[in-house]
């Protein structure tokens, strides 16, 4: 018998069943509450229950998800549909960049961090990143698959359900549910933010995020990203500077 038979805390196994355990918290439930607002939303315009089972298995991002159905009901061309939902789903990629190092080993495939990057999302990534220090980084993948994994199967089985009973739910509803999505990212992004940087850039982008909007209709979360973005990174800077100043 090998060693991870002998203790199976140091399996595989144990790491990907116990990432499928730690999927049920309060944060997936928050995410399923949205779901059934993209769901009722989904099917107010047209999208058929097929066509929302594959968005929210190969988009997956519920944001994204929202631009597709959005760029469809106000008839926008193939092109400008995928150039939003690309533009809209961008914002992954630091996310990408942060947590695939983490699950890195040098035996790791990469065909196994290209799948795990697929269920990269917000929930997905909080949980993992506080997670991730008590899982041997041998194991993260495992953990991660599981976590992830689950999030995305118990969503498609909400859009499933939604579909199915649609008319059990008032519109009032589905609207309250589907906003609660902004509410959990915003506070499940400023608890995970590891520097004082990414507290500052929250603050600023809620601050500029109306003017954009009432200004540059279309191009608000870019401007507001870009703009904001860079004003926190150079008052991040500056903090940095003028506190190792005073440590000399």
């Amino acid at each position: 018998m090998n060693e991870e038979s002998l203790n199976p805390e140091k399996s595989g196994r144990y790491w990907l069943l116990k990432g499928m355990r730690e999927a049920i918290c309060l944060p997936t439930f928050l995410l399923m509450c949205a779901f059934v607002g993209f769901a009722g939303l989904a099917r107010e315009n047209g999208i058929t229950m097929l066509q929302a089972l594959v968005m929210t298995s190969t988009i997956w991002a519920l944001p994204a998800c929202v631009v597709l159905i959005t760029a469809i009901a106000n008839g926008a061309t193939l092109i400008a549909a995928f150039i939003a939902v690309t533009l809209s789903s961008a914002r992954m990629m630091p996310m990408a960049i942060a947590l695939i190092p983490e699950m890195r080993t040098k035996k790791t495939r990469t065909w196994v961090l290209l799948l795990l990057s697929h269920f990269i999302a917000i929930t997905a990534w909080v949980i993992a990143l506080r997670r991730f220090k008590d899982v041997p980084k041998q194991y993260r993948t495992y953990y991660f698959g599981g976590l992830g994994g689950t999030i995305t199967l118990i969503n498609q089985f909400v859009v499933l359900g939604v579909y199915l009973s649609a008319n059990s739910f008032p519109p009032q509803v589905l609207g309250v549910l589907f906003f609660l999505t902004p509410i959990y990212f915003l506070t499940s992004l400023w608890g995970s933010a590891r520097e004082t940087t990414g507290k500052i850039a929250m603050v600023v982008g809620l601050l500029m995020g109306p003017f954009f909007y009432l200004n540059l209709p279309g191009l608000d979360l870019l401007a507001t990203g870009f703009i904001g973005g860079t004003i926190a990174y150079f008052i991040g800077r500056f903090m940095r500077a003028r506190n190792a100043k005073g440590e000399t």
